[in-house]
């Protein structure tokens, strides 16, 4: 049994007046049946798909020979050295976060016994905080260390600045053939990156391997593709994760949409969004290991559907330590917000509780999460507050690319809702463009600079305290 979608808190009968009527479904429907015809549309058709972005939805089918050629790089790194760095900033920093807190034991890189002889795996290139990157490059050693960097491009700022250091870093302590320590996953045509690969293979055709971004395929839906060769050298069964993938994409292809899991996740929470103002959407996991993949969904929202002066605003939480924070927000705060709980049934591991004459006694870690998570959604209801539950039989490869996919097609489907395109992200540009303009980058283009040049910032020293 794979995952389930349990949406009766969002109705009326659970919620009272902030729940969803059936007569709001019969409004939406025939809405929601134009926009699924217009998805399949473009999915039928592929020179539109990769127009388009949604390339990625055929991503669970990629050719066996590709993820041999991954399997083996994988296998060439992983025998070779102890350490693997891995540099990227959005879906290239959060979907492999996620991948490794998901389906890697907890403290992965702390215990050679949990490794299994597999390397150690770092995640830089996010962010532009020094402290980081100066701590992890002291304490690495550059001969058994290898390099994976991820861009499109190669030119956003946060990963480009931490490359050109490791680079610098990698050929002072791994000397002049460095470049075999590095492998590129970028676009396979354009960019500098790609520049620089076929620059390097010229002098060494052993330096800078590249792996291919796939056309269409756009950064926060492309943990399938540019996320294969992490999970790879994390030992985790690709084929697994792409047959998760695969499964919920055959569930969601129903022609009944009311029997289609990730379409009813868009369509309900469309209707608290419009009708009842639920501008908030959290996710919740009960369970430690998804907390990652609960952050990988803040970004795959926020950059799909935060346009035009609309969309949810995502917000990451995990049970049950955020019970003695958020959750009292969610309970007494503003009701102008939805609660997704994922739910797990089975974990890896158990622990009970010794019979010492108390009310815990006897009592499993794992029932008391399951517990934790049906009471919340009971106090919740109790305050007419709609949230939904997906229920996971376990955390493993196969229910987690399911469960992705399922974020995916929800995402893009409550994109056709709102009528905005999912698959772009013009807001982002904006603090790149600034960046590059002070930075004094070239081929900025006039109209962007005089844009930046006329709206300065303005800073009256009366309001710094």
């Amino acid at each position: 049994m794979g995952l389930k979608f349990d949406f009766n808190n969002m109705f009326d009968f659970n919620a009272q007046e902030h729940g969803v009527s059936r007569q709001d479904i019969d409004e939406i429907l025939p809405e929601a049946q134009k926009a699924d015809a217009h998805l399949k549309k473009i999915i039928a058709d592929p020179v539109e798909r990769v127009k388009l972005s949604l390339e990625w939805v055929k991503l669970p089918e990629q050719k066996k020979e590709d993820i041999v050629k991954i399997k083996n790089f994988a296998r060439q790194i992983s025998r070779k050295y102890e350490n693997v760095l891995f540099l990227g900033i959005g879906g290239s920093y959060l979907g492999l976060k996620a991948a490794q807190d998901a389906l890697r034991a907890p403290y992965y890189n702390e215990f050679k016994s949990l490794r299994k002889k597999l390397p150690r795996i770092y995640l830089e290139g996010n962010n532009l905080d020094p402290d980081t990157l100066t701590a992890l490059l002291k304490n690495l050693n550059p001969k058994k260390t290898f390099v994976v960097v991820i861009s499109k491009s190669g030119e956003t700022t946060e990963t480009k600045a931490a490359f050109i250091l490791v680079e610098v870093w990698l050929r002072k302590g791994a000397g002049a053939k460095y470049g075999r320590q590095v492998l590129a996953i970028t676009d396979p045509e354009s960019g500098s990156l790609r520049k620089k690969v076929e620059l390097e293979q010229k002098k060494d055709i052993l330096s800078f391997q590249s792996l291919p971004l796939l056309k269409g395929v756009g950064g926060r839906f492309s943990e399938f593709n540019m996320g294969l060769l992490h999970l790879a050298i994390a030992g985790v069964d690709i084929a697994e994760v792409l047959a998760g993938a695969k499964e919920m994409f055959e569930r969601c292809s129903s022609e009944d949409i009311l029997k289609n899991p990730a379409y009813m996740y868009a369509l309900l929470h469309t209707i608290l969004y419009r009708k009842k103002a639920k501008s908030l959407a959290i996710l919740m996991p009960f369970s430690q290991t998804l907390k990652s993949t609960a952050d990988w969904y803040v970004q795959l929202l926020a950059e799909s559907l935060g346009k035009n002066n609309q969309g949810r605003t995502p917000i990451s939480a995990s049970g049950t330590n955020d019970l003695h924070s958020i959750q009292q927000n969610n309970v007494e705060g503003e009701n102008n917000k939805v609660v997704t709980f994922i739910r797990v049934e089975k974990f890896k591991t158990e622990l009970k509780i010794p019979a010492k004459h108390d009310f815990l006694s006897g009592k499993s870690f794992s029932e008391l999460m399951r517990l934790a998570q049906e009471a919340c959604a009971w106090a919740l209801v109790s305050r007419s507050r709609p949230n939904c539950t997906i229920i996971m039989p376990e955390v493993n490869a196969y229910n987690w690319g399911a469960l992705l996919f399922f974020f995916e097609l929800a995402t893009a489907f409550e994109g056709e809702l709102l009528k905005v395109n999912a698959f772009d992200q013009p807001g982002v540009e904006g603090y790149k463009n600034y960046m590059y303009y002070k930075l004094g980058k070239p081929g900025i283009p006039q109209a962007v600079a005089e844009e930046i040049k006329n709206k300065p910032l303005i800073k009256n020293p009366e309001y710094i305290l």
